[in-house]
């Protein structure tokens, strides 16, 4: 008998598919006159899509130290978090049904001190927008129900 493996992710780091458990990462949520910074991501998952820069949280690090660093990695922007939004779980199944990839990704808020923002790192582009202007984009789901609970 022959088992096909599960067709996985180009470009998914090899340590996060199929966890032992979820990994944690952060969301940067970043709010400058009445716009949230948003980056196009050019690596998988989610490639053309556009949503918050972020990443995997490092051991002995906070979740406003991992937003903050994320941030600045991949824009070159500085900005102080304020606050935790919301969680967010994103849980990918293979074909068989078994757990690919877990991440639980904790978005925070932080106001912009300084940088225009450059796609540094796992984005083509980066731009401030409204919310009205990010619905017309292709977003993770997520993306402009996380915007409106950072402006209220």
């Amino acid at each position: 008998m022959s088992v096909t493996p599960a067709k996985t992710p180009s470009g998914v780091k090899p340590n996060r598919l199929y966890p032992d458990r979820p990994i944690v990462g952060c969301l940067a949520v970043v709010r400058r006159d009445g716009r949230a910074l948003l980056a196009q991501r050019s690596l998988p998952p989610g490639v053309g899509k556009w949503g918050f820069p972020g990443g995997a949280q490092e051991l002995g690090e906070t979740v406003f130290e991992c937003a903050r660093r994320e941030l600045l990695e991949e824009t070159g922007i500085v900005a102080e978090p304020t606050e935790v939004l919301t969680v967010v779980e994103a849980i990918r199944q293979d074909e068989a049904g078994k757990v690919m990839t877990h991440f639980t990704l904790v978005c925070v808020a932080l106001e912009w001190r300084s940088g225009e923002g450059k796609p540094l790192h796992d984005a083509s582009q980066v731009k401030w927008l409204t919310r009205d202007e990010a619905r017309r984009l292709e977003t993770f789901p997520d993306t402009v129900p996380i915007m409106d609970l950072a402006f209220g």
